[in-house]
């Protein structure tokens, strides 16, 4: 018996098969194109022009010796005493930074987790300081708490001073701490990124398996130890690998709080030094392209934990 080889109707004045398909998704991605393009021009061009300067030997204080380096610049990075240095800051800033934010957004998250009056507006003064323009929050740091002549810091030293009768130092903050003082201020922006996150996970949990835990006698650590904890873990994560991506590229709070002083020097702001200062662009832009790619390596790791947020609220 012979078979029926003639191909599926199709519509009239109409196509059917890859051909259809592609073109319809071509008509869907079409609209993103500009902002696709526009992207990369102003992202991705500028980068891979810095990446070619970072194999260059250019300071524009020996403009005739330009040429070919190799990987020096990318050397030096790790081998000069300062940016050795600056690097160092910038993981000992990172890491106190997130966890110190992580510890007490946890905190706040578990006190805004539950039923009291006033919780709205304290949930609002809490967020307040993360909408702060990095600038303004640095100088306010800077002039308004830390200032040893009419800074709140000294000022309360003094007051406990009077009242007790002993004393008070008055210590020069930032000249005496330059690091620790960008820290402080630092957390004090980035705790409420932190809470919401956590908060966010707070308010995910599966409440059934927590009240059948409290109905078979246990207690609230053990509750929080064993379920709650487990729960915030991906949260926890989260938020460390975000506020990592943007405190290790931080640089207003260190060119606004400490100034001149190299003590506290991040790896952005010794990349300011040596590009602007010693007018080195070749080390400058190894120094940056440094910087872009551990931020690229955290942020990977960032898309993995919310990818992973995303399969485990879908199997829910």
């Amino acid at each position: 018996m012979a078979l029926d080889t003639a191909p599926p109707p199709t519509r009239a004045g109409g196509s059917s098969g890859p051909g259809r398909n592609r073109a319809a998704r071509w008509a869907r991605r079409a609209p993103l194109l500009p902002a696709l393009i526009f992207t990369i021009i102003v992202t991705q061009l500028p980068f891979l022009a810095t990446l070619g300067i970072s194999f260059m030997r250019w300071n524009l204080a020996d403009p005739d010796d330009r040429g070919f380096a190799g990987v020096d610049n990318y050397a030096a990075v790790f081998s000069d005493p300062a940016l050795r240095d600056s690097v160092v800051n910038t993981v000992v800033l990172t890491v106190v930074v997130v966890v110190v934010s992580l510890v007490l957004g946890l905190g706040l998250a578990l006190l805004l987790d539950q039923r009291f009056f006033g919780r709205g507006a304290v949930r609002t003064m809490l967020i307040a300081p993360f909408l702060v323009v990095p600038v303004a929050a640095a100088l306010l740091w800077k002039h308004a708490l830390f200032n040893p002549e009419f800074g709140l810091l000294n000022g309360g030293l003094t007051w406990l001073g009077g009242v007790f009768g002993f004393d008070a130092p008055q210590p020069e903050w930032i000249s005496d701490m330059p690091l620790a003082a960008v820290i402080v201020s630092l957390v004090w922006q980035w705790t409420p990124f932190m809470m919401l996150i956590l908060l966010a996970g707070l308010q995910s949990r599966p409440m059934d398996v927590v009240e059948a835990a409290a109905i078979d006698g246990a207690t609230g650590f053990q509750v929080f130890r064993h379920l709650t904890f487990p729960h915030l873990r991906q949260y926890l994560e989260l938020g460390g690998l975000l506020g990592s991506i943007y405190i290790v590229q931080n640089f207003d709070a260190v060119f606004t709080i400490t100034g001149a002083s190299l003590d506290a020097a991040n790896l952005p702001y010794q990349i300011y030094q040596t590009f602007y200062k010693a007018q080195d662009y070749g080390r400058a832009s190894a120094a940056g392209v440094v910087v872009v790619v551990g931020s690229i390596i955290i942020a990977t790791f960032a898309l993995r934990t919310v990818s992973s947020l995303f399969k485990a609220e879908e199997g829910r």
